[in-house]
């Protein structure tokens, strides 16, 4: 008989910290007992547009995002069952012919933006951690970020930032984080706040404990 895995999902705003806190749970935990999904995979492919037009697109928004391929193939894991996820190409905003596949652990890690703004996503999962960052920081690794790893210009990033980002922010992401169940601080240092997740994971297996991640 197939366990039922337990997950996690870990949202924020853009370049909160999300991302580095899952990835240091993942690590944490091992991949024999823990799998690391990513919204971000499930972007739409737009290679049926221009460059220009896939650039123009809002990101920041749900319907940005196959909210029907994520929210079934975490239904697959949560069922015990393998699944083939996309690899998106942020540079060209194009979904890559091959996928990856992601084997059922008894964690499950999902991490995203719109993580709690997505109902079908949201009821889905066991524990919701909301990371709460000051806007000026996210800006800062944000932009970092699109530079270095997504070959986008300073200007392009900013603009970016300025158009969607930071209005969707404010209204889908930061209304979100009334449906945490645990809030914490962006600033922390990840390696202490990853002991306390993982305290709280403990804490679900074992439910006469009285650890608390907060």
């Amino acid at each position: 008989m197939k366990s039922t895995p337990t997950l996690i999902g870990i949202a924020g705003g853009s370049g909160s910290g999300k991302t580095m806190l899952a990835t240091a749970i993942h690590k944490r935990l091992g991949e024999q007992q823990s799998v690391l999904m990513a919204c971000d995979w499930y972007y739409k492919d737009l290679s049926h547009l221009s460059p220009g037009d896939r650039a123009a697109v809002n990101f920041d928004h749900p319907d940005s995002l196959d909210i029907d391929l994520f929210t079934r193939q975490i239904h697959q894991l949560k069922a015990g069952d393998a699944v083939k996820r996309p690899i998106y190409d942020f540079a060209t905003h194009t979904r890559k012919p091959d996928s990856r596949v992601l084997h059922p652990t008894s964690i499950v890690l999902i991490e995203g933006i719109l993580l709690f703004a997505i109902e079908s996503v949201r009821s889905l999962l066991d524990l919701r951690i909301f990371v709460d960052t000051p806007a000026d920081i996210r800006f800062i690794r944000r932009l970092g970020r699109d530079i270095k790893e997504r070959g986008r210009t300073v200007d392009s990033a900013i603009q970016q930032y300025l158009t969607t980002t930071r209005p969707m922010h404010y209204a889908f992401v930061e209304p979100s984080q009334v449906f945490a169940d645990v809030v914490v601080s962006g600033e922390e240092n990840v390696e202490s706040l990853t002991a306390r997740v993982i305290e709280c994971l403990e804490t679900l297996a074992n439910p006469s404990s009285n650890t608390n991640v907060r």
